[in-house]
């Protein structure tokens, strides 16, 4: 039986969620926006939201990166070293390049399900702020400007979401990640929300590993 997974800009893993935060709860920000505080671990703060018409979640995740929000933009920037540190990404490529923003077509291998692909829209944007530089990258699907599909590569159909990076203190920045996807599949969406929770904190991991390298904080 096929399985859904998570994509990992975008990343899948089956499991279980984290630890709870019980007695904790949403900033007002967070509430006003309908965010609720699902879970604190490993040094991010996962929230959720309700999506109209789906079992699925939407979920936006808050975590420090111990490097300059450059070093950390320059990571995230780096699709084409992905399949170098994205779990289970098998291939990632630029399709081309617009006025305002660039196409990125990924395949992901997951290990327990069967390869998926999807081609993004990637924006992105910066400004100064106290520390230094802000930056926002924004994606959402745009298949119909990619590669065709593949037999036997499950096309994912609904991948949106972003990434916030912002200083937060000398070498320090607070990255907010947020993502709305549905990759298809059968798997319960308890389970599919579960595994999704942890192949955030996976990304987080991943991200802070990778920003690691020198050539990150050089450029």
């Amino acid at each position: 039986m096929e399985r859904r997974n998570f994509p990992a800009i975008l990343l899948a893993v089956v499991g279980t969620a984290a630890s709870c935060c019980a007695g904790e709860a949403s900033t007002p920000d967070e509430a006003s926006e309908g965010w609720k505080l699902t879970s604190k671990s490993g040094e991010v703060t996962l929230y959720t939201r309700s999506r109209v018409s789906s079992l699925l979640k939407e979920f936006k995740a808050v975590g420090q990166i111990d490097a300059s929000s450059r070093a950390v933009h320059n990571v995230l920037d780096d699709f084409i070293a992905y399949p170098d540190f994205m779990p289970f990404t098998k291939e990632c490529r630029i399709v081309s390049r617009e006025a305002d923003a660039f196409l990125t077509y990924q395949r992901l291998s997951p290990r327990i399900v069967s390869d998926r692909d999807y081609t993004l829209r990637v924006w992105r944007k910066s400004w100064p702020v106290l520390g230094g530089l802000a930056y926002l990258n924004r994606w959402q699907c745009a298949n119909e400007n990619g590669p065709a599909e593949i037999k036997g590569v499950l096309r994912v159909k609904l991948c949106d979401g972003s990434w916030l990076i912002e200083p937060s203190g000398l070498n320090q920045t607070r990255a907010t990640y947020t993502i709305c996807t549905d990759s298809g599949g059968a798997l319960p969406a308890f389970i599919f929300n579960g595994a999704s929770e942890i192949g955030i904190r996976k990304i987080f991991t991943a991200v802070r590993n990778q920003v690691k390298l020198p050539k990150y904080s050089a450029n």
